[in-house]
């Protein structure tokens, strides 16, 4: 017993339950504790508890509490964090981790199977292994869901609505090349502020998944969104490396385990959660309309492909692990 109580006490950044034989890891995530990361990272830790008989206990803290995603990711890196939920997106903008630009490609996964397939595919784990390079074990992934277009204003309906419409965006390269494709005039906003740039007019438009317009309570400051569906939001499970490494090989394996039948279940939830939350919306007096003509938005973007293809050999690999899967 003393033995186990020294052991644990030496993991840096690993706190310890008071009998010295559960290991407790804080993961955060910077969405709100009713979407759907929390969901997912709740059911992550729920099967860590199980795989482990108990010795690992990860308790969830949504909302922003540990931090946003930049954040998150610092601490990390430098091992003052356990674990968290990152989105996507933030890796390439806050860590150059440019491969994971991948799974932003605009209309290049189509569905929510296809996506989970991909990532469960070597290509979805040699993304997680790129991270290590980063001073981060990457576990897994959690679908916030397909992303789509909320606007203050009147329904965008054609291309031609998207014309100059003021639209947050998070600002890494890839997404700025795609809407300008698109029309918009892109501005880089934290996502907290979202809320509040809405409802002032600082912004009059934001793409984003219906789940976050819910648990965000974003349809108060905006009514219309448009389905446009063009890429989906994938956050990644991660920890610090340097608790990892601490970590007996067992335990190591059992959270690799976990991390794989969590993404595979955050699909399934995604999918099947997306229709009640268009008819939520709804009863809240959102408008959801379809953009009349998607074909063209998507051959306006189809360059910015073509050229993120070239960017990352790893890029290639999605891609191509994605059309292998239609």
């Amino acid at each position: 017993m003393k033995l186990l109580a020294a052991f644990v006490g030496s993991l840096l950044c690993l706190g310890t339950a008071a009998n010295a034989q559960e290991i407790v890891l804080k993961f955060g995530h910077a969405a709100s504790s009713k979407h759907l990361f929390q969901t997912g990272l709740e059911d992550f830790a729920k099967r860590v508890a199980e795989k482990t008989d108990g010795k690992v206990k990860i308790e969830v803290y949504g909302d922003r509490q540990l931090g946003d995603d930049k954040q998150l990711l610092e601490g990390i890196q430098i091992g003052t964090i356990d674990g968290a939920l990152v989105s996507s997106p933030t890796l390439p903008l806050a860590i150059g981790a440019s491969a994971f630009d991948a799974l932003q490609l605009p209309f290049v996964v189509k569905t929510y199977d296809q996506l989970s397939k991909a990532l469960l595919s070597p290509v979805g784990q040699e993304l997680l292994d790129s991270l290590d390079q980063k001073q981060i074990k990457g576990l897994g992934y959690i679908e916030a869901g397909q992303r789509h277009f909320l606007a203050r204003g009147k329904p965008v309906e054609k291309l031609a609505d998207f014309a100059g419409l003021k639209t947050r965006i998070v600002p890494i390269p890839l997404h700025k090349a795609t809407w300008e494709a698109v029309g918009v005039n892109p501005i880089g906003m934290a996502y907290g502020e979202v809320y509040s740039a809405l409802e002032t007019g600082t912004i009059d438009a934001v793409e984003i998944n219906l789940s976050s317009i819910q648990s965000e309570s974003l349809y108060d400051a905006a009514k219309s969104v448009t389905l446009t569906g063009h890429y989906f939001w994938p956050g990644v499970i991660m920890m610090s490396n340097i608790g990892w490494q601490k970590l007996p090989a067992d335990i190591q394996t059992k959270l690799e385990e976990a991390g794989r039948e969590t993404t595979a279940q955050a699909y399934k939830l995604a999918a099947d959660q997306e229709g009640e939350v268009a008819e939520f919306l709804k009863g809240k007096g959102v408008t959801i309309t379809q953009l009349s003509d998607l074909d063209e938005m998507k051959a306006k973007t189809a360059s910015v492909v073509d050229t993120w293809l070239k960017k990352d050999p790893l890029i290639q690999s999605f891609y191509d692990a994605v059309n292998a899967g239609n």
